[in-house]
């Protein structure tokens, strides 16, 4: 592996990064065109139903004939089947690009070792596993679905320094953390392709879990309401957001307090091509997920008030992966080792 390829793969991996949030349920790709040792093109996937990252830069070359001496480097196998586009690999074979720099292998069934292994046959020299951790990295959500047939779990919560979320008698609108790092959960809402939370929540705070702080997309809201708790004036149910509500469909059990299981919620999700979900729902909600092991990484505000009393944060244990401070709040994220 030469230190140019892995430099180009970083820019493959920073051109990628750009789709976050709007490529669902497709991966986040980025891809260069290198003649000489310089870029002469690059683009990436922008959202579900556009053009690949691979089209996107070879769509920039004005005169073809010249991509024949490039090599076209590109974070994830390219794809090999038809779907809302035309496959990727076959176009590279047809605009006679001879070398080919993978990041790493698409895990997706449709694609998995089928679009490198049409390069080769099409004759181009591949070569694959160039900064192969950072491209699956990257690539986090798209994998656990498809290998772990669930989507990626993020866990978000605040507490104060004495470990409480919240006081004992808190109104509507407390907020234990600096208007930063409200802002920075928006921003989170925007890249990820779902929310949820218990019912609970739900009644307690009458929450819209908007992107109104940050400028994006509003993620889907999914709510655990087995008992049909959640009153129908509540903003979850005002029809501006795509919304579902996990409720208990076995009309023998009505008046029976049901718990639905993790199993039937990460099935309901996977179901409906969740592939990223952030759980903001309340400390009972939090330890279920933690409980069960199904998680990825939690990011937890630590903030510099005291309350002594109130409503206990969750206990959770993982590898710190860094730690940021935000004003008067310290961001700590945590992954599930």
């Amino acid at each position: 592996m030469h230190k140019r390829d892995k430099v180009f793969m970083h820019r493959c991996i920073d051109l990628a990064q750009k789709g976050l949030g709007n490529t669902y349920p497709n991966p986040l790709v980025g891809c260069v065109l290198v003649k000489n040792n310089e870029i002469i093109a690059e683009g990436w996937h922008k959202k579900a139903g556009a053009a690949h990252a691979e089209v996107n830069a070879i769509q920039k070359v004005t005169d073809k004939s010249i991509l024949k001496y490039c090599t076209l480097y590109v974070n994830l196998e390219p794809c090999c089947h038809f779907g809302k586009t035309p496959p990727c690999a076959d176009l590279i074979i047809e605009m006679g690009i001879q070398n080919v720099v993978i990041g790493c292998q698409d895990s997706n069934e449709k694609v998995s070792g089928k679009g490198v292994k049409k390069l080769i046959e099409g004759g181009c020299n591949v070569i694959t596993g160039v900064l192969e951790k950072e491209c699956k990295i990257l690539n986090q959500r798209f994998f656990t679905f498809h290998e772990q047939k669930r989507p990626y779990i993020i866990l978000k919560w605040a507490e104060s320094m004495d470990g409480f979320m919240a006081p004992k008698n808190s109104e509507k609108d407390y907020w234990l953390t600096h208007a930063h790092s409200r802002q920075r959960v928006h921003q989170w809402r925007s890249e990820e392709q779902a929310i949820l939370l218990g019912s609970q929540t739900v009644i307690n705070d009458n929450p819209n879990l908007s992107t109104r702080l940050w400028y994006g997309k509003n993620p889907i809201r999914f709510a655990i309401d087995p008992n049909q708790r959640i009153p129908k004036n509540s903003n979850l149910k005002d029809g501006k957001i795509k919304t579902f509500f996990l409720v208990d469909e076995n009309s023998e059990r009505k008046n029976e307090n049901i718990i639905i299981s993790a199993e039937e919620i990460l099935k309901s999700l996977y179901k409906k091509n969740i592939q990223s979900v952030i759980i903001e729902g309340g400390a009972k909600t939090l330890e279920f997920f933690i409980k069960n092991k199904t998680w990825d990484v939690a990011r937890i505000f630590k903030t510099n008030k005291n309350l002594n009393d109130g409503l206990k944060s969750p206990k959770i244990d993982g590898e710190l992966k860094r730690s940021t401070r935000i004003q008067n709040d310290v961001l700590m994220e945590i992954n599930n080792d």
